[in-house]
């Protein structure tokens, strides 16, 4: 097994034309109650937006996963989670999100990095699911 096949690393943008505020704001909707798949299937999750607070699914019942804690926030320009988010195998990752104020609007920059046995199905399908979170965030954003 090559270092290669151990690392997946997501390095995504989008220039969205709504002010920061908004961006950040929906942004953390579209994280937490306001989730969806790519095919646009409701996947709610439950984000506690201060540092340590969780990123989870709650199934009912004591149920779900832990997708991971806040290891950064800083409203609105930035959120920073750490952990395994949607890999339920051996596997450490940091997802961070960037905002920048721009001419006519804001800058979005995403960062997904993991290490550990990423399973092809994710490491095929990481790079549209992220492109897709993105774009439904424009369009929340007009």
């Amino acid at each position: 097994m090559e270092l290669t096949d151990l690392v997946l690393d997501v390095d995504q943008h989008i220039e969205i034309k709504a002010p920061i505020e908004q961006v950040y704001e929906k942004m953390i909707h579209r994280l937490s109650d306001g989730c969806v798949m790519p095919d646009k299937k409701p996947f709610p999750l439950t984000l506690e937006a201060y540092p340590g607070g969780r990123w989870f699914r709650d199934l009912g019942d004591g149920a779900g996963h832990l997708w991971g804690l806040v290891q950064v926030i800083k409203p609105p320009t930035l959120i920073e989670i750490q952990g395994p988010l949607f890999m339920s195998y051996p596997a450490s990752g940091h997802f961070a999100v960037r905002f920048a104020e721009i001419d006519g609007g804001t800058k979005v920059s995403l960062r997904h990095r993991v290490l550990g046995m990423i399973e092809q199905d994710h490491r095929e399908g990481v790079h549209h699911g992220w492109q897709t979170f993105l774009d439904d965030l424009q369009e929340l954003c007009k």
